[in-house]
């Protein structure tokens, strides 16, 4: 028997959970693999204290953390992944060396391949299909995925309305896998 390695990202939203969003991850034991804490309206302190509840239970359900944008946060409680926004990773690529995965959320082949050069380990390709997480604007749609694909050698995971009824596009583009924030925050 084969295992698949398209992995499920789930990125972090508490104001959808209707339970604390530790509380939250346990439910989302076995289908995902991955859980992007994002939540940029907090504090550094809040987020601080957010990531440390969320560890254990990443730990305990084999979910593997990756902190958002708050790299120093990161480092001090022993995350050794982090996921940021183009800018930040250019401005901030010399001084990843601790980590052992680095994400990078993108929106145009030239930056994934930018980000390949400079080090990343993943991409984030967005917005693949309309969402209402980003009111008003297109999808790039799978053919962009399906070239970001084949011109990077890092792995790409797509994010942007991505369903249950419309993943199996996704994986026929050679995405490595999908995010989703609404389906695993509700």
């Amino acid at each position: 028997m084969t295992m698949s390695t398209f992995k499920h990202i789930a990125i972090s939203n508490r104001h959808l959970c209707g339970v604390p969003l530790p509380e939250q991850l346990r439910h989302l034991r076995g289908p995902v693999d991955m859980l992007i804490l994002r939540e940029k309206d907090l504090s550094p302190d809040r987020y601080r204290q957010l990531a440390l509840r969320a560890q254990p239970v990443c730990q305990e359900t084999g979910i593997q953390l990756i902190c958002h944008t708050f790299v120093q946060i990161a480092e001090e409680i022993g995350c050794r992944s982090i996921h940021l926004p183009f800018p930040q990773f250019w401005k901030q690529r010399k001084t990843l060396g601790p980590f052992s995965t680095v994400g990078v959320s993108v929106h145009s082949i030239e930056e994934a391949l930018r980000a390949q050069q400079a080090g990343a380990n993943y991409v984030i390709a967005s917005n693949i299909f309309a969402t209402s997480c980003k009111e008003g604007l297109p999808g790039r749609g799978l053919s962009f995925l399906r070239e970001m694909c084949r011109q990077t050698s890092l792995s790409v995971y797509a994010l942007g309305g991505i369903t249950d009824q419309n993943e199996g596009f996704i994986r026929q583009t050679g995405a490595d896998g999908a995010c989703r924030m609404s389906d695993y925050m509700r």
